[in-house]
């Protein structure tokens, strides 16, 4: 195959995207096939021989696509959104063309310099003040990673890197309950470790990090002997959206000298909606701060926008300097791979710029509050229902419920038995959680090109559903 098939199957595969997206509402949101249908199709060994792209994509339609979950499916309400949109499919056409490794300013400084550009772009749009210094990383994962390592470099005096953590201080991670998974993750690769990552309880309808007990924590591991290190706050936790006092978090925190890393993976794009920006209230004195324009600002995955207010700290941490990744006869300039955990980097920006300059702030703010007003509106529906519950209240878009059918003792089995039979009917997709221990479901709003009409749609198949087992 030569580039002769880039202009004989392009125009091919534009066609199919096109009518793939305008007919999704057609399609089951979840896969419905089972575990191995998929790999059972695959020859066990590669081909010897080259075999035509008609055929290729022949094999795509009829074996992959039936094994795909619709996540651009406008009645996909499950975890958070993955956005897309036109301008960023055809951003991330021309960054595969370009094929560019943007690991150093001079391998690429149009890449470089337009990073610079958005990041300050996205600050503004957010209200972050000025002093923050942003990059893209692929994902709040790794932005957290990061910050959790600059918290530990610090917390030593710079001396983890070289000597290691043997023999050091226990260092300290400090969070609520409602954190992600990646906060743990992330100790585990740092170093730090399960145990050294202390989850607080939370407090009142945001269930938010309590500073009296991150007081008292960071006290008792000093009188420990201990090595406080850093906290994680969080706006729009992932289970129900939990989000922190982040100002009276930070005013403990540097209090002790410890590093502060505000996670609002989810919720950070909403903050684009000035009404909104009170959840972020502190985040301006926060060492640094990640969003995920993936999520809810109709970018491709992957993107994630982390700011700094420190990077020679963050460089200091991560950046090494071979001398094959020297910047000859230039001062002043940044190589993003210095920011980054990883040392390859692709050319994120370039999306971001389509869809910024396509959609412009005003657009991007309308959905998000669309989507906002539509969960309130679903959720004021489902609570009126005599057999159902809201567990959560809505934060921004996202909410939990229940049902709750008169003479069932185990409603946890009774929800787990209504999730399944709303997704393997396939007109809507939804996924659970845990709220006061016990097992809900939860329901978020936030796709591209969901209307109110599907959110309506959702309330239909839940009730009917429910009252159907």
């Amino acid at each position: 195959m030569d580039t002769s098939a880039l202009e004989k199957w392009g125009p091919e595969l534009a066609h199919w995207a096109s009518e793939y997206l305008n007919g999704l509402r057609e399609r089951p949101v979840r896969a419905q096939t089972a575990p191995g249908d998929i790999a059972s199709q695959i020859p066990a060994s590669p081909p010897n021989e080259p075999e035509e792209f008609a055929a290729l994509f022949s094999d795509f339609e009829n074996l992959i696509m039936p094994g795909i979950t619709h996540w651009q499916h406008p009645r996909f309400f499950a975890y958070f959104p993955a956005n897309s949109s036109p301008p960023s499919v055809l951003a991330e056409w021309i960054t595969a063309t370009l094929a560019a490794q943007c690991m150093l300013w001079q391998t690429s400084p149009a890449a470089t310099e337009l990073e610079t550009c958005m990041l300050g772009w996205l600050r503004q749009m957010i209200g972050l003040p000025e002093g923050f210094h942003g990059v893209i990383q692929d994902s709040a994962s790794t932005a957290t990673l990061s910050a959790i390592l600059v918290a530990r470099e610090k917390a030593l005096s710079w001396t983890g890197n070289t000597d290691g953590l043997a023999g050091q201080p226990a260092c300290r991670i400090y969070c609520s309950d409602q954190v992600h998974s990646s906060i743990d993750k992330a100790c585990w690769i740092a170093g730090i470790g399960q145990n050294n990552l202390v989850k607080l309880p939370t407090q009142g309808p945001l269930k938010s990090l309590d500073p009296a007990a991150l007081e008292s924590a960071i006290k008792a591991d000093k009188a420990a002997g201990h090595l406080p290190a850093g906290v994680i706050v969080c706006i729009g936790a992932t289970g129900t959206g939990g989000s922190d006092d982040i100002g009276a978090a930070i005013d403990v925190a540097h209090s002790h000298g410890l590093y502060v890393h505000v996670d609002a993976a989810w919720a950070g794009s909403a903050m684009v909606c000035p009404e909104f920006r009170h959840l972020m209230a502190g985040s301006e004195r926060a060492d640094s701060f990640v969003f995920n324009p993936h999520k809810w600002l109709f970018t491709n995955f992957d993107c994630t926008a982390h700011f700094i207010r420190d990077p020679d700290s963050l460089v200091k941490t991560l950046g090494i300097r071979p001398s094959f990744l020297v910047t000859q006869g230039r001062d002043g300039i940044i190589n993003y791979s210095e920011w980054s955990v990883p040392l390859g980097r692709r050319f994120r920006a370039l999306k971001l710029w389509f869809v910024i300059r396509s959609y412009g702030v005003e657009r991007m703010q309308q959905m998000i509050r669309n989507h906002v007003r539509w969960a309130e509106d679903i959720a004021a529906r489902i609570n009126a229902e005599p057999d159902f519950e809201i567990v959560t209240q809505p934060m921004l878009s996202l909410f939990s419920f229940r049902y709750r059918r008169a003479g069932v003792d185990d409603l946890d089995g009774l929800n787990s038995r209504l999730l399944d039979a709303i997704n393997d009917d396939g007109r809507i997709y939804l996924t659970q959680t845990q709220a006061e221990g016990h097992y809900v479901i939860r329901f978020q709003v936030g796709q591209t090109h969901t209307t109110e009409e599907d959110v309506a749609l959702a309330f239909d198949v839940i009730t009917e559903l429910a009252r159907g087992l």
